[in-house]
């Protein structure tokens, strides 16, 4: 079973940066997608939104428009870590954000807790 657990949420002044990790375990396969997905305030569980992804072969990245040039999403194979470094952030990055697996044959999806990232002054 594939497990995942998000760290370095916090608050954040807005034009500031932080960097989101996920360590993964439960698995030896490289055939998956990683991905950071958000849930801002008052949204559901169904409204969460892509981030960013990563594919655990080959390298892909994808970026939402919203973060495109202000986020790098990276992948540590070795190490089953997942990253998410975001720069110049604005109280419209207030989420909770949540790290995401997805199995590429399968496409069965596991989900972190997610961890809290709250920009405000």
């Amino acid at each position: 079973q594939v497990q995942l657990v998000e760290s370095g949420g916090g608050l954040v002044q807005p034009g500031g940066s932080l960097r989101l990790s996920c360590a993964a375990s439960g698995f030896t396969f490289s055939n998956y997608e990683m991905g950071w997905y958000r849930q801002p305030p008052g949204k559901d569980r169904e409204e969460r939104e892509l981030v960013a992804s990563i594919m655990g072969r080959g390298g892909g990245t994808g970026y939402a428009d919203s973060v495109k040039g202000r986020s790098t999403v990276n992948l540590d194979t070795a190490k089953k870590a997942l990253y998410l470094q975001m720069n110049n952030l604005t109280p419209e990055d207030t989420a909770i954000y949540y790290c995401r697996f997805k199995t590429t044959t399968t496409q069965v999806v596991s989900w972190g807790r997610g961890t809290q990232v709250v920009v405000s002054s």
